[in-house]
């Protein structure tokens, strides 16, 4: 089932992304060479906490951390360690939830330890940009395919033949955290269902350096590159609205992400 939300239940959602978008800016400002992943684990629950929310992420299905953090080769849902320390010129990605009131929220950043290579910095680049090409085809009357395609066209498009990760991307999100429909990150515009006022999604591409296939370790979360390249992956949670995406895990509600596609969204 895709759940439609009301103009209410969706202020409602942008309350619990704010404090979503609180917890990764937190985690963001902590992050430094000789942190632990455990650590900023802890940053992003006690602010979630001192908000009056609590994090999606952890328990679910056993999962043991308020964060995924994923540390290069890793592309999604690696688990926080109070021993594992992040070193200068590692990129780790952030991913994180809140709900509030009932109402979930998830968004995810990449971030550099110090100075990025002019390599790590092209991927954090495209990578983010396709996910605010992707935002900005959250408008009324669209299909949700036409989100994925311009997420691929902005990766494809680069002259460095990134991977763009299989089976692995966004949904649509409301009461619970993984709502129908499965968003790909790739595909043909025009099909899936029609994108109507009240549909919430997240957006989320995971882009390689080298090949996309996978390998979920032993530990039964984390997953990394085959070959061993570095992945990126950002996210944020989108409303389709009558006035255009509100982007509700960004403080500004898109505005500066999507401005570079000539969409001004419901802020």
């Amino acid at each position: 089932m895709i759940q439609i939300k009301t103009p209410q239940e969706i202020e409602l959602m942008r309350a619990s992304g704010l404090v979503t978008a609180g917890a990764l800016a937190a985690v963001r400002a902590a992050i430094r060479p000789g942190v632990t992943t455990g650590e900023l684990d802890a940053v992003a629950e006690d602010h979630i906490r001192s908000k009056g929310a609590v994090p999606n992420f952890l328990g679910y299905h056993g999962f043991t951390g308020t964060i995924c953090a994923s540390i290069n080769d890793e592309i999604v849902h690696g688990i926080p360690n109070p021993d594992r320390r992040l070193a200068e010129g590692d990129n780790i990605s952030i991913d994180c939830g809140a709900i509030l009131d009932g109402w979930h929220s998830d968004s995810a950043i990449t971030v550099t330890v110090g100075e990025p290579t002019a390599e790590d910095a092209a991927l954090l680049e495209v990578t983010e940009r396709s996910m605010w090409a992707g935002l900005a085809k959250a408008v009324a009357g669209g299909r949700l395919t036409d989100i994925s395609h311009a997420v691929e066209q902005v990766i494809t498009a680069e002259a460095h033949p990134y991977g763009i990760v299989d089976h692995y991307g966004g949904h649509g999100i409301g009461t619970e955290m993984h709502q129908d429909p499965h968003v790909l990150n790739y595909g043909r515009p025009g099909r899936g269902p029609k994108l109507v006022p009240g549909l919430v999604l997240a957006i989320e591409p995971m882009v390689t350096v080298g090949d996309p296939a996978t390998v979920e370790l032993d530990d039964g979360w984390t997953v990394v590159t085959k070959d061993g390249s570095r992945a990126a992956h950002f996210e944020h949670t989108v409303a389709v609205t009558p006035e255009g995406p509100w982007v509700l895990t960004a403080e500004d509600g898109g505005v500066a992400g999507l401005a570079p596609f000539d969409v001004t969204p419901r802020t």
